[in-house]
């Protein structure tokens, strides 16, 4: 009995990066492979003879079968489907005249994780060139960023009714969006790509990260972002995560990170929080009168009607909650960056935030 060895390979890794297994098989017995195949080159390369022939033609299948002898096919991106039908149907017909073939898949080269990418980032490329969609060609970052924010919402709807399923759909429109401005910026002059996006993340999470990534362990007293502490819990991440991103601003402002076009809710929280973080809740950041509604709330549901209430008076006095709570927080912005510029910075009750 021969064999007839098809060498599966993936499109999306160099094509002389093939396995062990595969190179010590291709060196030792004849070697066919569609015309054209990009590992038909590589395999050359290296000094191995490749017959090429039409994976579509019945001819194909016939040769390689009655072959007599151990051969290897080098499937194209596709697999080469059409050639493995016809040869499992020629092996499966009844009679004396049926090639005696055993026929084996040889895995010479797979996707790694995330190899799924480079096809995004290929259709991507194909929708923004000549020939592509006229609708993606005239589109700009300030064309795309409403739906930047639609996406991020979507996914957010998705993430709250706990729907998995649709989860992973919204989390492929937002990477769309990262995609195309990626690819908008790739085309201007200096202009950065995909890479460069995703080279910048890499870097800063290993930065971020001297616990994980230092080796022989991270010399956190000796961090160029100063003093960190040794992690043994979450608590201790955050304290030296934002002890290196204060080094990386380089004396800009810890506020001026945060965000203005969120919703007026969450820009108040995330001042909120960062004021607090930093000690500036001693100097006294607004706060509503306490009243018995206020006292009421002890919980998710209690805080989400009192919220609906402030809601419901604003609109009885004629005010948008949304645009008033968007001022106050613009104004705190403006008072905790005064006041962490100011001499007394980082003393309790330095500055006085109760505009």
């Amino acid at each position: 009995m021969s064999r007839l060895v098809f060498v599966l390979t993936t499109p999306r890794l160099p094509a002389d990066l093939l396995s062990r297994q595969a190179w010590q098989l291709l060196a030792e017995v004849p070697v066919f492979a569609a015309a054209g195949a990009p590992v038909v080159a590589a395999v050359r390369a290296a000094g191995i003879d490749v017959v090429e022939l039409d994976p579509d033609s019945p001819r194909t299948a016939e040769t390689l079968l009655n072959a007599g002898r151990d051969l290897a096919w080098l499937a194209g991106p596709g697999g080469d489907q059409a050639l493995a039908r016809r040869v499992t149907e020629q092996l499966a017909g009844p009679g004396p005249d049926t090639p005696d073939v055993e026929i084996e898949l040889l895995p010479g080269s797979w996707d790694p994780p995330g190899a799924r990418l480079l096809d995004a980032v290929a259709v991507m490329d194909r929708l923004r060139s000549p020939g592509g969609c006229p609708w993606d060609a005239e589109q700009t970052h300030e064309t795309l960023a409403p739906y930047l924010i639609e996406e991020a919402y979507e996914t957010l709807d998705a993430i709250e009714a706990g729907d998995d399923a649709e989860l992973r759909i919204e989390l492929g429109d937002l990477l769309l969006q990262v995609l195309f401005h990626a690819r908008l910026a790739q085309e201007q002059d200096p202009g950065w790509s995909i890479d460069d996006v995703a080279g910048g993340l890499v870097d800063k999470l290993v930065r971020r990260h001297p616990h994980v990534f230092d080796e022989g362990g991270a010399d956190l007293q000796g961090h160029p972002s100063g003093a960190l502490r040794g992690v043994t819990n979450a608590d201790d991440v955050n304290h030296n995560w934002e002890q290196i991103k204060a080094a990386e601003r380089g004396g800009k402002s810890a506020y001026s990170g945060v965000p203005l076009g969120q919703p007026a809710l969450r820009l108040a929280a995330a001042l909120q929080r960062k004021a607090t973080r930093d000690g500036a809740d001693a100097a006294g950041l607004p706060a509503p009168q306490q009243d018995a509604d206020l006292a009421a709330v002890v919980d998710d549901d209690s805080a989400a009607r009192m919220l609906w209430a402030v809601v419901a008076r604003c609109r009885e006095l004629g005010i948008d909650p949304e645009t008033a709570l968007r001022a106050l927080s613009r104004q705190v912005r403006a008072d905790l960056m005064a006041a962490e510029a100011s001499p007394a910075a980082g003393q309790p009750g330095g500055a006085d935030l109760r505009r």
